[in-house]
């Protein structure tokens, strides 16, 4: 009973946290809010964004097999069919099958309206585009298809703040291979799933990968793993991994020219149809876990110090610069010129904080995450050394201005 209250009381902080701190809003909360929604402050945009970056450049950027798409959300409504989406992509609901899929209509005039649906997931833009990366790159295969985007599900009982909603963002990826490869690349795109976890702050003590029985399966998958993470409500799905196997470019009817298929008739060679491996990751639940991953609470000064151990090269604030006393026009020109624009310049994500007394600084940007707190005093002025405090020990340093850039570099 104890752990279950102390979980509970966990997730309450977390929530409780990201809108105090300015990371993550209910959707539309002056009218009430909309279940399932939710609004993302400046923080919580700058965690999300630096998730996503590192997503693409460790799996794109860094590269020679994967190709970047952008698809629309809304597309012509027989992708769907196609891929039985529109018959299969339901949830149990009073004993009936209930789609949740959003569906809209298309066009001004009546007579030109057409059914479409807000994607329910971003891998069917990949697939129709597939001819068209093929055509424009000629990839050889293995390789891949890679998207960062919106999807939308109009879910029965969305729950568990951002665990499960209505609106949310995916990062995926199509990794098309033959036949006779898929085991190797299944093995290959788990390790690198989980690698990626704990490279973004994942407490992997909590990771557990587990098989998904055949009747459990989405209809387009013949192998799938969860990687389900411990969530203050219970062990719960964060990533996926799908052997897709040929169904999605088989229903659209799209095929490969195989290089290195020459054993069938002229006019033949080499035409097949690759099967896909999926990893696919729900950034807004990956922020969730991110959050309740880096969440640690001590004791300073006879208080209870509540903080986000981001990794630094996660934390939405490399660091904050502060004049000691923001009505001491000296120290706020030398705290603003010669501290604050040069990291402003080298490293984006800087901020400035000159509200409250430095005690009430430290703990707020302790609740951000910020790993380093840099404060401009009198002695400055005189000896061009600041006092440099980390997040993790609270401990303090004097540090030359001149060094300050290569003293951060070197510890994110």
């Amino acid at each position: 009973m104890k752990k279950n209250t102390e979980e509970n009381n966990l997730m309450e902080k977390i929530v409780s946290l990201c809108k105090r701190r300015g990371f993550i809003f209910a959707g539309s909360e002056i009218y009430g809010g909309l279940a399932g929604t939710y609004d993302w402050g400046h923080f919580g945009v700058a965690l999300k964004n630096n998730i996503k970056q590192y997503w693409w450049k460790k799996f794109v950027d860094n590269r020679r097999d994967m190709y970047g798409v952008d698809a629309a959300i809304l597309m012509n409504s027989k992708v769907w069919e196609a891929t039985g989406h529109v018959a299969n992509f339901a949830d149990p609901l009073d004993g009936k099958q209930f789609n949740t899929m959003l569906k809209t209509q298309v066009g001004a005039k009546k007579e030109e309206v057409a059914i479409s649906y807000l994607r329910p997931e971003t891998a069917q833009g990949m697939f129709v585009n597939f001819k068209n990366t093929v055509d424009a790159f000629h990839p050889k295969l293995p390789f891949g298809m890679a998207q960062v985007g919106k999807a939308f599900r109009n879910e029965i009982a969305p729950r568990d703040f951002l665990f499960r909603q209505r609106e949310f963002e995916q990062m995926e990826i199509e990794y098309f291979v033959r036949k006779e490869d898929w085991e190797k690349y299944f093995e290959y795109w788990k390790d690198e799933t989980l690698s990626f976890l704990e490279e973004v702050g994942v407490d992997m003590s909590k990771v557990h990968e587990v098989e998904i029985a055949d009747d459990d399966r989405a209809h387009y998958s013949k192998r799938t793993i969860d990687f389900e993470f411990e969530y203050p409500f219970g062990q719960k799905e964060l990533s996926g991994l799908a052997y897709r196997t040929d169904f999605d470019l088989k229903n659209h009817k799209l095929d490969y020219i195989d290089e290195g298929k020459n054993n069938l008739p002229a006019g033949k060679a080499g035409k097949m149809i690759p099967h896909v491996i999926e990893p696919s990751f729900g950034i807004d639940r990956l922020v969730l876990v991110v959050l309740l991953s880096a969440y640690r609470e001590d004791e300073k000064g006879g208080e209870i110090r509540a903080y986000l151990k981001f990794n630094p090269s996660m934390a939405p604030v490399i660091c904050a610069v502060s004049p000691l006393l923001k009505n001491k026009p000296e120290l706020v020109e030398y705290a603003n010129i010669k501290v604050f624009a040069p990291l402003k310049a080298e490293f984006g994500r800087v901020i400035w904080d000159d509200n409250g007394n430095i005690g009430k600084r430290y703990r707020r940007q302790d609740e951000i995450g910020t790993p380093f707190c840099i404060v401009v005093d009198f002695d400055t002025l005189t000896d061009d050394t600041v006092t440099v405090r980390d997040r993790d020990t609270s401990e303090q340093e004097r540090i030359k201005v001149t060094d300050l850039k290569k003293y951060i570099q070197e510890r994110i």
